[in-house]
């Protein structure tokens, strides 16, 4: 049996529709890494790479082993280690044995580390000008769309 849905996923895509989008995408892109891209700030702040502040941020909402923030961060294992150990050595995070693979080590947050990822959540969380210039209807209804899409649909 088809669904609606079915049908959607299977209908050729709307050439207006898809260009529509494709401008939307590029909006979006250019807005967030282009106009008001906060990584260079978050950096000089923090004095260190922005990848080192990725595996930081990402420590703070939950410890992993090197192995799981390797695939959070889409970066090999031996460059994760490389960043972890720098973390450390900066008294950021810290390693402690896995209680169920004797093998692996958990990386978590030091306070300082947590207070650093802090400092990097409000840097890349200050929304810019233009967005908070916006009419606040028109700000609702952006955030109902953009929640819409991170929910899948």
């Amino acid at each position: 049996m088809t669904t609606p849905d079915d049908r959607l996923r299977t209908a050729a895509p709307d050439p207006e529709r898809t260009a529509a989008a494709a401008r939307a995408w590029h909006h979006i892109r250019a807005l967030v890494l282009e106009e008001h891209d906060r990584r260079r700030e978050v950096v000089d702040a923090l004095g260190m790479s922005f990848i080192r502040i990725k595996a930081l941020r990402r420590l703070a909402s939950r410890p992993a082993t090197l192995r799981a923030l390797a695939a959070d961060l889409t970066i090999d294992p031996p460059y994760t280690t490389v960043v972890v150990d720098d973390l450390a050595r900066r008294g950021l995070v810290e390693r402690s044995p896995h209680p169920d693979d004797r093998r692996a080590k958990i990386v978590s947050v030091t306070e300082a580390g947590r207070a650093a990822a802090a400092h990097a959540d409000r840097i890349l969380g200050e929304p810019p000008a233009p967005l908070l210039a916006l009419d606040p209807a028109d700000v609702a209804e952006l955030d109902r769309i953009l929640a819409l899409l991170r929910a899948g649909g």
